[in-house]
């Protein structure tokens, strides 16, 4: 008997992980990618799982991180895209960052070489037809205007949206090294790395002051149609860092802490700019943490001012696009399904959830529920102690609604984090209560190990598959 295809709206992290987590269930996908077609603010290419900001996929620590718990829960569900990471990285300490166009490439390629799925490139328009009876919505933050006008019709309710801004990518060989050196903080060893895997320019007092004056007294883009809608915290600007604080920036992407100027250790650095690797080939390097909405010329002018930089050539300057999500606690159900329409599922960004894994993760989900359905199977849902379960919480009733303030709208996009799993009591050394950071330790370490445990029960891998693992 053949069986109806699974129609998703979008090609990138999660639209992809869905299409695949869902043709590897054995149904077959049409997966609407609108790119080349229609391009957008952000997307430099056609390829599938373009990453725009970033190229990192941030801690790959399974034990203590939340999000390397996310990892590893993703790795043991089959995850396209963590497995296109793992043999796209590059070297970035603790954390696991990927060649981007590697990347894509990789995912584009199994797409489109998986023979349950077909690729449309085309734009959907409007909400699907009655006869896509299972569709997911992966469309991102990015979503054409007459796709996002259809949902907020559909739904009764206004889409709610933020600034989501992209750091420079410089070209490795116009860095001065002679002024800046290779450390990963704490010299941590991560995947693929040495402990040496940032570049890091020092700053002293009066040039950290003269850098940060100079970020809030130039010229910003201007958002007129979009001003008034909250950036999100996890991705702010550095120049809105620099407006709350002259110190916030030093206690924020630019801190020095557990690092030593190979060129001069017995000077400590007052703030020290990173730069990850951002390509395999080791040629270009992205500003962490430096998203911005600077003009170009400003941000060419002010960024040579940081010791090390002062020939830098950029591949990419900072920008801003407006991300859209909708109101998903009151909209979609448990399995991501819109209550107003049975069938129709949405996925990544546009739900709420922030970060790539995380976006690809609700993908990933958002792509086995719709499978099952397709088979005329139950809906299981991840246990809530694990970081699928503690994600999909958040998205579909997780926020704190306010007495004071009724009708007013809290739902915010989340990256996962501890904050967001099930309590769990801190285990004892040898009869004695732990404190402090032990403590912390001890009850992050207890809770991931829960979670893989309850994980694997769910995706049904045996005791001794585990054990092989």
């Amino acid at each position: 008997m053949s069986v109806k295809p699974v129609h998703i709206i979008g090609g990138g992290l999660a639209g992809s992980e869905a299409a695949w987590q869902a043709a590897e269930a054995g149904v077959p996908v049409v997966l609407h990618e609108m790119r080349p077609v229609r391009g957008t603010e952000a997307h430099k290419t056609s390829g599938l799982a373009e990453l725009v900001c970033s190229n990192s996929f941030r801690s790959d620590d399974a034990e203590t991180n939340a999000v390397g718990l996310l990892h590893a829960e993703m790795r043991l569900a089959g995850s396209l895209i963590m497995n296109s990471g793992d043999r796209n990285q590059v070297p970035a300490g603790g954390a696991l960052a990927v060649d981007r166009d590697g990347f894509s490439a990789a995912v584009t390629a199994r797409i489109e070489e998986h023979p349950l799925i077909t690729v449309m490139r085309e734009e959907v328009t409007g909400l699907p037809p009655a006869e896509w009876d299972q569709v997911i919505v992966a469309s991102g933050p990015l979503t054409s205007p007459s796709l996002a006008e259809a949902i907020a019709a559909k739904t009764g309710t206004d889409a709610l949206a933020f600034f989501d801004a992209i750091a420079p990518i410089v070209h490795f060989d116009t860095i001065d090294m002679d002024i800046c050196w290779f450390q990963s903080r704490y010299d941590k060893v991560g995947p693929g790395g040495t402990g040496k895997d940032y570049i890091n320019c020092p700053m002293d007092k009066a040039q950290y002051e003269g850098f940060v004056h100079a970020l809030l007294e130039a010229p910003k883009t201007e958002f007129k149609e979009w001003e008034g809608t909250p950036y999100f915290d996890g991705c702010l600007p550095i120049e809105v860092m620099a407006e709350r604080g002259p110190e916030t920036l030093r206690h924020g992407p630019m801190k020095p802490m557990g690092l030593t100027n190979a060129h001069n250790p017995s000077v400590k650095p007052y703030a020290v700019v990173q730069l990850r690797q951002d390509n395999a080939l080791g040629t270009l390097y992205n500003m962490v943490g430096f998203q911005t909405k600077l003009k170009h010329a400003e941000q060419v002018r002010i960024f040579r001012t940081i010791p090390g930089l002062a020939n830098a050539e950029f591949a990419r300057l900072g920008g801003l696009h407006r991300n859209t999500y909708i109101n998903s606690p009151v909209l979609l159900d448990r399995s991501l399904q819109l209550k107003a329409r049975p069938g129709l599922r949405f996925a990544g960004q546009i739900t709420g959830c922030e970060g790539y894994v995380e976006s690809a993760a609700i993908g990933l989900l958002a792509g086995r529920f719709a499978a099952a359905e397709r088979l005329g199977r139950s809906v299981e849902l991840p246990p809530a102690t694990t970081a699928f379960g503690a994600l999909l919480s958040h998205i579909t009733g997780g926020h704190i609604v306010s007495d004071d303030e009724p009708g007013k709208r809290s739902f915010q996009p989340m990256n996962v984090n501890f904050g967001l799993f099930q309590p769990i009591e801190a285990p004892k050394t040898a009869g004695k209560r732990l404190r402090g950071k032990e403590k912390s330790l001890a009850k992050k370490r207890a809770m991931t190990a829960r979670a893989l445990a309850d994980c694997r029960a769910w995706l049904g891998i045996a005791a001794a598959a585990q054990a092989a693992e």
